[in-house]
Order: C-alpha cells, then structure tokens, then sequence
C-alpha cells in the first residue's frame, strides 16, 4: 500500500508484526500481543477488614444479593425510629391537653392543634383490629379529652361552688362484653358518682355497637375532713365565709348527719330511654397505655390506661 510492502504477516499466533519501508525513516515497527487474547480475569470483590458482612460481599460476586444482617439492622432502626416518633407525637397530645379541662376549655386553635396530633397517631396505630384485641381494650381507661358536647353540661358542673368534677372513667369488660361509664362529684362534705351500664356487640375490627341499659347514683360518701371553705369564687366574685363560719356550721352539720344516713343505702338505679340507648364506637388507636375513638356525629375521645405514667 503507497509503496510499502508488506514483508512479512505471521500465523495467528505469531506475537510480532514487522513493517518495513524505503527511506531513511523507514524503520522497523514491532507490535506485541495485539492478537493475543485481551480479556482478563474477573476480580472479585474482597470484604473490607474486620467486616462482619462478608455474606453481602459473596452476594454482590455471585449475583443473588440475598438479604444480610444490615438489611434486619435496617428494619429494626427504622422500628425504633417510628416508635420514638409515637411516643413523641403522644406526648405532645398529652401537652396540648393541659388546661383544657379535659376539652371544656379547649379555644379553636388547641382543638385543631390535637385533632391533627390524632390524625397523625392515627395513621401510626399498632393494633390494626383493636375489637380482635378485646384483652387490650379490656381495663379502667380514663378519660382526659373529648369534643362530645353533650359532656360539657357535665364537665361544666365543676364550675358551680362547692361542687368538683372527679374523674370520668370507662370499664371495658372484654369477657362480659359491657361498658360502664362513671363520673364522680365531690364537695366539702361528701362525694357521690354517676355510672351508665352498657352491653356492647362488635361490628368490624374497629367498631363496635353500644347500647346502654341502666343508670346509677350511687350513696354519697361523708368526707371525714368535712370542713366549709373560708372563701368561693362565684361567677368570677370571690366571697368571704370566714366571719359566716360560725353561722354555717349548724347548717353543715345537718348536711353531714343526712349523708352518713344516706350513705349506708344501695344506689339508686334507673332506666336509660331508648331514644338515648344506642350508639357506635370507633377504636381508631390503641396501645398499652392510650385509646382514641371517634363515636356519634364526629365526636372524639382521648382515653388513658387508669395507672399509665401519661395521667402524671
């Protein structure tokens, strides 16, 4: 080609190609191996020193990439990491709720503050089937919020003198299948409870139907520190008894000698109208220690296990 002969093309195997040409510049160009085979040997991965994952390297050479320690160590950080998240998100339910008096005083603002807090738990619960888990429902919960405005009329009796609101509670029997609401009053002198009885049926994994049968006050309990407060406040007035004292103690002795009588009666009990009977109950989160349900009209209801450390 262009005058250059080509003087010599060995076999295949040959390891040298020579070019020759004329001229003072030809010369001899020699080539080595280009015919020869180029392809090398795979180098396989090594795993690092000191690793404890050598089964993920040997998965990356031999193509399976079975799942390995680190995958379970994932898993088991991000468990970790969305239980923090709950017991974060619960605690701060449990921060928005001081003061509200148990929702009778919750402003606008903090109820749409904890309804958010409650969609976010909602969407976090681990009990799935919470009416497939009656051990977990079964107990005391108390309740410590609620938008169910037919309560307020009850809540708001703590506001009246000398009267205060204890605390309202539900006693899920899982085995009976019944539900016992319960709220209590105390005053100076004695302390007295209200309960509603109620059979319950199961519906779906979340709901169950709730008919109540019965109502019961029950007999007045006489304080044995029975004693007239120096001072009320009345619808925002503060009134003096100190001087009265003297005057009101006939008055307060009549009342604790009529309770100690009453106290030794059974309650009073009473049928619940059937207009008023029925109802439905929704478990939308539940755990150890914190119930939430949603019930008629939207109404919710944030409930704590009677002894959980969220109470204090």
């Amino acid at each position: 080609m262009n005058g250059v002969p080509m003087n010599s093309f060995e076999n295949e195997d040959n390891a040298a190609i020579e070019i020759e040409g004329d001229g003072e510049d030809s010369g001899e160009i020699e080539i080595s191996g280009v015919l020869e085979a180029t392809e090398e040997e795979p180098v396989l991965l090594e795993p690092p020193a000191n690793s404890i994952d050598e089964g993920y390297v040997e998965a990356l050479n031999d193509g399976t990439l079975e799942p390995t320690s680190n995958t379970s160590s994932d898993s088991s950080s991000e468990e970790q990491y969305e239980d923090d998240d709950v017991e974060d998100l619960k605690q701060q339910l449990i921060d928005t709720l001081y003061g509200t008096e148990r929702g009778l005083r919750a402003s606008s603002d903090t109820r749409a503050e904890v309804i958010e807090l409650i969609t976010q738990l909602e969407a976090k619960n681990p009990t799935e089937a919470p009416t497939a888990a009656l051990t977990l429902l079964n107990g005391k919960w108390v309740l410590a919020y609620t938008s169910f405005s037919e309560l307020f009329p009850l809540l708001a009796a703590g506001n009246l003198p000398l009267v205060k609101v204890g605390e309202i509670t539900q006693i899920i029997d899982a085995q009976a299948l019944t539900i016992e609401n319960c709220v209590s009053f105390e005053g100076p002198v004695t302390a007295t409870s209200f309960s509603a009885s109620a059979s319950f049926e199961i519906r779906s994994p979340k709901r169950i139907q709730v008919k109540f049968e019965e109502g019961s006050i029950s007999a007045p309990k006489v304080s044995n520190s029975a004693e007239i407060p120096s001072s009320l406040d009345i619808m925002g007035q503060k009134i003096d008894f100190s001087a009265a004292k003297g005057l009101l103690k006939p008055l307060q002795d009549a009342a604790m000698t009529v309770a100690r009588t009453l106290s030794g009666q059974p309650p009073l009990k009473f049928s619940i109208p059937n207009d008023r009977a029925q109802s439905w109950l929704l478990t939308t989160y539940l755990d150890e220690d914190l119930r939430i349900s949603r019930g008629d009209g939207g109404s919710v209801f944030v409930l704590l296990r009677e002894g959980s450390t969220l109470l204090y």
